[in-house]
């Protein structure tokens, strides 16, 4: 799979798509078996996946986000909220310059709380013009419909749903370690004082010995199907 889009101006000129995607993910740590892009990776992947049925502007990764709850881990680089939404704001106003007002953010990262509140502003001021995906209701969709063996309050981090999608479409990112690398921390209360190093040591929560290419492959198929309806509400706008 291409982390970077490979089409061309004339491609993008010839196709005049309504909506662009901008995959999210992060640069931190995944345990010892997943790499630090992971986030990225997985964001890309289901832009991907969107691209593939959808007429969309697929975008260039942010590879940096906002990770300070993994910062006790070799290699975690973060950059604060307000960086990552200036960041958009700019894609969000040179997308518009050229023609193109609807922005789909898919986020990889769970971390990035701002997210929410950088769509939520954006249609307050011109209703219809972003949208955040996947949401909660579609995660727990794609769960099901690739019968994960877990939730996604127990698998939280590096565990079934990560190493599923990896191992479909990055295998060779994947340590054959994960099998083992199965760690659980339900009870989590003080994970924003705190952040990830107070409830594992090896910066995994989850399960990930269960995670399987088959359901990596369901996972991405799940989520381009509920794209369907964030497309149709940023199009309904005229």
């Amino acid at each position: 799979m291409d982390l970077l889009p490979l089409i061309t101006s004339t491609d993008v000129a010839a196709s005049a798509p309504e909506v662009a995607v901008l995959p999210v993910g992060s640069f931190e740590q995944h345990g010892s078996f997943l790499p630090l892009t992971t986030d990225t990776i997985v964001a890309t992947a289901i832009a991907a996946a969107i691209a593939r049925q959808h007429n969309v502007l697929v975008l260039p990764p942010i590879t940096l986000s906002c990770s300070h709850e993994h910062a006790a881990w070799a290699g975690t680089v973060s950059i604060s909220h307000q960086t990552l939404s200036a960041i958009i704001e700019d894609i969000r106003s040179s997308l518009a310059a050229s023609g193109i007002t609807r922005l789909a953010i898919v986020n990889g990262h769970g971390g990035n709380y701002v997210l929410s509140n950088i769509v939520q502003t954006a249609n307050a001021v011109t209703p219809g013009s972003m949208t955040l995906f996947p949401t909660r209701t579609d995660w727990a969709k794609a769960r099901q419909d690739a019968r994960l063996d877990s939730d996604a309050h127990h698998d939280m981090h590096a565990g079934e749903l990560e190493v599923s999608i990896l191992l479909h479409v990055q295998p060779h990112a994947v340590g054959e370690d994960f099998t083992a690398g199965d760690h659980a921390a339900d009870d989590r209360p003080m994970l924003l004082v705190h952040g990830m190093s107070a409830y594992t040591k090896t910066g995994v929560i989850g399960r990930p010995s269960a995670g399987t290419a088959a359901k990596g492959e369901a996972l991405l198929a799940s989520l381009a199907q509920s794209f369907d309806d964030h497309l149709a509400a940023l199009l309904s706008q005229g």
